[in-house]
């Protein structure tokens, strides 16, 4: 809390680095270290190794990208991000880290139903991203990860389960849903859902119930689980 107090401040007068600014684009900006290692350590405690190949949906400022593309084999990580200018700061991320070598492939849309990837995944990552998508953006997003995910693969994303009343974050909603929502939407895309548990059991502390308590889930191909 003293740290976000601080950046407000520091932003009143015009003192906020080029570093938090970027930042600050993707969330709070005082939480950045927090959320980039839980989402590296985290992807690293459900299997993900240097040889998978990676596809981060909503990648943002690569604020959890420069660390997984820094771990896995070069060329194995894909990033997608909606607004260009936000992936710009991403790229220009990618060269302060000296990492450019490792050769992401990263895609500017903002509809996910005419992204054409040239192959397939072993771990699909949407990081605080269903929680912004509206209904259609959502099943567009699910055709995606039926279309691009591994036999074997999974996808894993945060979302708000409840039946709160829905908000806006910068120019995207802040949706909350039932988890028979997701299911089903699932389901159309001959996918299925399994809960992982909530951000705060898995290493994430914001301090914000809001964010804490968010639900991970595992979306896999229906036969992949046995019935």
């Amino acid at each position: 809390m003293l740290r976000a107090k601080l950046y407000q401040v520091k932003s009143r007068f015009g003192l906020t680095s080029a570093f938090e600014r970027r930042q600050a684009l993707v969330g709070p900006s005082h939480l950045w270290k927090m959320k980039r290692d839980f989402q590296i350590r985290f992807l690293k405690s459900v299997g993900m190794a240097p040889e998978h190949y990676v596809l981060d949906l909503g990648c943002g400022v690569l604020r959890g990208g420069l660390p997984i593309i820094e771990y896995l084999t070069e060329g194995h990580y894909y990033g997608i991000e909606s607004r260009k200018a936000i992936l710009d700061e991403g790229v220009r991320a990618l060269q302060e880290a000296g990492i450019q070598s490792k050769v992401p492939t990263l895609l500017a849309t903002d509809d996910l139903s005419r992204a054409t990837l040239d192959r397939k995944f072993e771990f699909i990552w949407a990081f605080s991203v269903l929680i912004h998508m509206e209904d259609k953006s959502l099943d567009a997003c699910l055709d995606l990860v039926s279309r691009n995910l591994e036999r074997n693969g999974r996808m894993y994303a945060n979302v708000k389960i409840g039946n709160e009343q829905d908000g806006r974050w910068q120019e995207f909603p802040l949706v909350s849903r039932s988890r028979g929502f997701y299911t089903s939407a699932a389901e159309r895309h001959g996918l299925q859902v399994v809960d992982v548990g909530t951000l705060q059991s898995l290493g994430h502390v914001s301090g914000s119930p809001g964010q804490d308590l968010q639900m991970m889930l595992k979306f896999v191909r229906k036969s992949e689980i046995p019935d």
